[in-house]
This record gives C-alpha cells, structure tokens and sequence, in this order.
C-alpha cells in the first residue's frame, strides 16, 4: 500500500511537472497606501465562492476596483484553507503546526499576514508567539525566502518545475504578487523574489492551478478551476 501510494504520487508529479523555463514572470507591485488587500472564501449565504469569476463578481458587485485576484493558500478537498485565515480581524481557521506530506508542510512554513496598516511574512513558529493586531493572514507553506535566505530544501537545477505563485515583502514595506508563466522550480522561483524583486521575505501561495486576473500585467485568466481562497488586490481610490 505504502509503495502503491508512492507511486501514485510520483505519477502526479511526473504529470504536473513542465519545462523549465525561467524569467517567464507576471508580477503585481502592491503599495498599502494606494491598495487595499481583502481575501475572500465564502458568501454572504456561508458557500464557497469557489472561483475567480464568482468572486470578481461580488467585488465588482460593491463598486470596487480590481488590481488584481488569485487563489491564495493551499486547502483540503472540502474547499477550507489548511491554514490558518484571519478576515477582517476574525479567525476564521486555526494555525495549523502538524506535521504531514505535501508543500503546505515543507518546513519551514509561514504566515503572510497585515498588522497595524504593514505586511509581513513569518514562520509559522515564530508566528505563533505575536501578540499583534492582525487583520489578515494567510498560512501557506513553504517559505520561499526568509531573512534574505533561500529555504535549505530547494535546489539549484531541479527539474521540479511547475506553475507557481508567491507573495514578498520588501524591506520598505511594498508586496510583490508573483505567478510564473511557465515551470520553474522552486529554487529558481525564490531566488527570483530575493534577487530581482529584492523580498527579503516571501511565502509560496500554490502551484500547478493557480490563476491570476490582473488588467495591468495583461494576463486575464478566466480558470473555472475550484479554489478555497482568493487574494484581492483593490484600488483604495478611484
């Protein structure tokens, strides 16, 4: 059983896993003072929003801006985020510290998260012992980069490449929304975070589904893909 399951996860990597090609980015530069950021999981009814479309949908429906929206986190088969997700100061699912297989659990793992007006990206560990005002966060795992450093796992010239996405932070405080076009693994995607987009800190936010909907890098992806969680980055002005 043990070796059937391996091989049966072998097999899906094997079927995800794409060409390496690097330097293939879209990224979102997101400034707190023009932007707000919001996630979204579920309706005003309690249901999933499950996709990109539904959820543009609700946010246009307020009469905001989108900058721009992807899926955000990694989430069990009954569409609930595996981490922990605070909304508007609200715990809505706990920080998850297990131990078990898959990204989500490559430690080190880490929450990106908003505090008093300022993002920040943590370990999960070190997470667990702030005491501050959050008003969002998101666990998700691994840690691309933490400290100016590349997590010790990844390794240069992996043929792991697949569609990626992530999110940084800059010592002057700006995000960077980042979503590959094509494979890169992950070695070359944090780097690409620490050296060219100088995130001294950076979360990976999924993999091989993820979309991005942002007007202003040119990629509209309409993915009917089904999500637990959405990143919205929203105009703060008109």
């Amino acid at each position: 059983m043990v070796l059937l399951l391996f091989g049966c996860r072998s097999l899906k990597q094997a079927l995800q896993n794409r060409p390496c090609t690097y330097g293939a980015f879209d990224v979102v530069q997101i400034d707190l003072t023009r932007h707000r950021l919001e996630h979204f999981w579920k309706d005003a009814d309690g249901n999933p929003l499950r996709t990109l479309e539904q959820t543009s949908a609700l946010i246009e429906s307020r009469g905001d801006s989108i900058v721009a929206l992807t899926n955000a986190g990694i989430y069990t088969a009954e569409l609930a985020p595996l981490g922990l997700l605070v909304q508007n100061g609200d715990e809505l699912r706990p920080l998850n510290l297990r131990d078990g297989y898959g990204n989500f659990y490559l430690r080190p793992n880490g929450v990106f998260y908003l505090s008093d007006g300022r993002a920040e990206i943590r370990r999960s560990e070190v997470f667990s012992d702030l005491r501050a005002s959050v008003s969002l966060a998101i666990q998700s795992g691994p840690l691309l980069v933490e400290g100016g450093r590349i997590h010790p796992a990844f390794t240069h010239g992996s043929h792991n490449c697949r569609l990626r996405s992530g999110i940084g932070v800059r010592p002057d405080g700006k995000i960077t929304l980042v979503i590959s076009r094509a494979g890169v693994n992950f070695y070359e995607f944090a780097r690409y975070f620490r050296d060219e987009l100088g995130s001294d800190d950076a979360l990976y936010l999924d993999g091989s589904i993820s979309s991005l909907y942002a007007p202003s890098t040119g990629r509209k992806d309409q993915s009917r893909a089904r999500y637990a969680g959405m990143l919205a980055v929203i105009a703060k002005y008109p």
